[in-house]
């Protein structure tokens, strides 16, 4: 889970980059980390329900270049 600040809508954004469309907000940084585990569980819910395969996690070094 990636977690950045957005100055223009004054919010925390999160990401989660191995999961395709996986994306949350927060207005503290403590509610942008509770919403993104709450839509990592739902996007794996969904993709567990619909039979896909699960991505492999990746290293944030990977990510964050």
């Amino acid at each position: 889970m990636i977690i950045q600040w957005d100055n223009r809508d004054n919010i925390f954004v999160i990401r989660v980059p191995e999961l395709p469309g996986c994306v949350s907000q927060g207005s503290t940084y403590e509610e942008a980390v509770q919403q993104g585990k709450d839509a990592i569980e739902s996007w794996l819910m969904a993709a567990l329900a619909n039979n896909e395969l699960l991505p492999q996690p990746r290293n944030y070094a990977d990510t964050a270049a």
